[in-house]
């Protein structure tokens, strides 16, 4: 019993001594730091802002854009590396001198630093190889400046109803996530000419047109932020879509058009022509969407483009259809004799007859009437009774007219107006297709 107590009072004086002995972190550090540093950190406490009691600290921000790697029109979103820089004045890192001290990027754990954060950001990390992507400086003024390096991931809102000539505006919004406007305000060191690295980007499918910068406030149920603001504006090359979509579309409705100087006997010929179009259109329809999002929403001007080619395509197929149909119809009615002519000629010319007879008792009838009375009664009579003979004749006339219109004398010429017709239509629907979507 006494062995044991012994043994036990040995190991617990052995964990106070190794207790006592043990340096933490925060001193190891310290150790390590040189004298200048050293004197700075005595009594910091990075846990409270500078000017904790004096106001609020002014950040300032500035990036430069290193690359956009990709704008996704399915996501709506574009990822982006930036280098952000945040300068702020903290009066307890003061020291005398005039050179700067550039620090460790590891030390930043034990300064306070601003917690800035991306609003609409998807995804983002900071870079770590071959260490930690990050930058502190001091000056002896006791400003700070601070950079890292981020590649994120943002939303960005697109209006697509102009695809492939469409103009996008995307932002990118930093805040403070927890300090008010009461604790820290931030705003763009140079206008804006703080954002630098756009002009040199060159990217796959669109050009930056402009840029800019704003400063503003978020309000939310916690309170108001500082928020901060950089525009860019994307315009769609559209070259790659001319090549690639348009050429092909407007190949194919003038591919349509050459079955109108083919023989309307060769009907083979001309349903391969129609049916092979109408397929090889309906696969580059279904290859232009692929690459876009599927929203109801959205009618763009290349679904409209193509809609319009499908359309004359088709078009070309059900006029070689008219054509056909017509030619039958007329080559039986050729098999009609010559009898049955002379009776539809006679039925015809009969009706005819009785309806000039008709015409030509009530002019006698109203003759009469005028000589008899002149009254207003016979007036009224005498055109009740001119009413009653034009009419008739009015409405044959207009019926003969009208299915005059829709009879063809010689299917043949359906051709010909089809090539006049179909190119024309297609020429005028082009312009103001391209004058409205480039210019409206």
């Amino acid at each position: 019993m006494m062995c044991t107590s012994s043994w036990g009072f040995k190991a617990l004086s052995l964990m106070i001594l190794c207790r006592l002995t043990q340096v933490s972190p925060a001193e190891e550090k310290g150790e390590i730091l040189p004298p200048t540093i050293q004197k700075i950190m005595k009594g910091y406490n990075k846990y409270l802002r500078p000017f904790f009691d004096n106001g609020p600290v002014s950040v300032g921000m500035s990036m430069d854009i290193a690359s956009i790697d990709t704008i996704s029109e399915i996501n709506m979103d574009y990822t982006a590396t930036i280098f952000l820089r945040q300068r702020w004045t903290d009066e307890r890192l003061c020291f005398e001198g005039n050179k700067s001290l550039s620090l460790d990027g590891r030390l930043v754990e034990m300064l306070w630093v601003p917690d800035t954060f991306i609003v609409d950001s998807k995804k983002s990390f900071l870079h770590d190889i071959t260490v930690e992507n990050r930058l502190i400086r001091i000056y002896p003024n006791g400003t700070v400046l601070y950079a890292i390096r981020i590649t994120t991931t943002v939303a960005c809102s697109m209006d697509l109803t102009k695809y492939p000539m469409d103009k996008q505006t995307c932002t990118l919004q930093l805040e403070s996530w927890g300090y008010n406007i009461n604790d820290v305000m931030f705003y763009w060191t140079r206008g804006n000419d703080s954002v630098k690295g756009l002009e040199t980007l060159r990217l796959a499918q669109y050009t930056v047109e402009d840029h800019y910068t704003s400063s503003s406030e978020a309000v939310y149920e916690t309170g108001h932020y500082p928020k901060l603001v950089f525009h860019f504006e994307l315009k769609r090359n559209i070259l790659y879509f001319i090549l690639e979509t348009y050429v092909p579309s407007s190949l194919l409705v003038v591919l349509s058009w050459v079955s109108f100087w083919i023989s309307q006997s060769s009907v083979p010929a001309r349903i391969c022509i129609g049916v092979t179009t109408v397929l090889t259109m309906t696969t580059l329809m279904m290859g232009a969407r692929t690459s876009l999002p599927n929203a109801n929403c959205f009618i763009k001007a290349i679904d409209v483009y193509l809609g319009i080619c499908f359309s004359f395509i088709f078009g070309a197929l059900l006029e070689y259809a008219v054509a056909h149909f017509c030619t039958l119809n007329r080559s039986g009615m050729k098999k009609l004799t010559k009898e049955e002519d002379d009776e539809a000629e006679e039925e015809i010319n009969g009706v005819l007859s009785a309806i000039a007879n008709s015409c030509k008792a009530d002019k006698i009838n109203k003759a009469d009437a005028d000589k008899l009375t002149k009254t207003s009664r016979g007036r009224k009579e005498e055109k009740s009774k001119h009413s009653r003979c034009h009419s008739p004749m009015a409405v044959m006339k207009r019926l003969f007219c009208i299915f005059d219109c829709f009879h063809v004398k010689n299917p043949y010429h359906i051709d010909n107006y089809a090539r006049l017709s179909f190119p024309l239509s297609f020429i005028i629907i082009n312009v103001f297709y391209w004058v409205y979507y480039l210019y409206f």
